[in-house]
């Protein structure tokens, strides 16, 4: 690795890092606190992000919404911390909690095309973490319909 490289890399893990570290606190803050057993699953391309939130409870796995907090900006400005060229960003980002560390993963293009949809790599990802364990969605919303006496 050149000494311009190995620079340019130290200075991205030095960003990288309190961002991943702060992505961690907004997945706690999620969760209702306690991190331990969080894994966030992120598929990410030009143009948009899809976080995915889960927490081991135990007997069963919980989906928690992203939607309301800073989740899909703080992954964004990590995504734009790689090079702009062919295969240099990620495209699957797997963040996982244990105890009061994180461990995260990347997956990029020539790995994985997360162009083409595909429902079944998530679920995947979320086999390899927690086996056979049930996951508990939340309800969906009722309709305008549904609400009226």
């Amino acid at each position: 690795m050149t000494e311009e490289k190995a620079g340019v890399m130290s200075d991205k893990l030095d960003t990288l890092g309190p961002l991943m570290n702060e992505i961690g606190q907004e997945l706690a803050s999620l969760v209702g606190g306690d991190p331990d057993g969080v894994f966030l699953y992120v598929e990410i391309g030009d143009g948009w992000v899809s976080p995915s939130v889960f927490k081991d409870e135990g007997d069963v796995v919980r989906y928690y919404n992203p939607r309301d907090t800073n989740l899909s900006d703080m992954l964004w400005e990590a995504w734009y911390l790689e090079p702009d060229g062919p295969n240099m960003r990620w495209s699957v980002l797997e963040y996982m909690i244990t105890g009061k560390k994180f461990h995260v993963s990347f997956r990029y293009p020539e790995e994985v095309d997360v162009e083409v949809i595909d429902s079944e790599r998530r679920e995947a990802a979320l086999r390899v973490r927690f086996g056979d364990k049930p996951v508990v969605y939340p309800p969906p919303p009722k309709s305008a319909f549904e609400l009226q006496p």
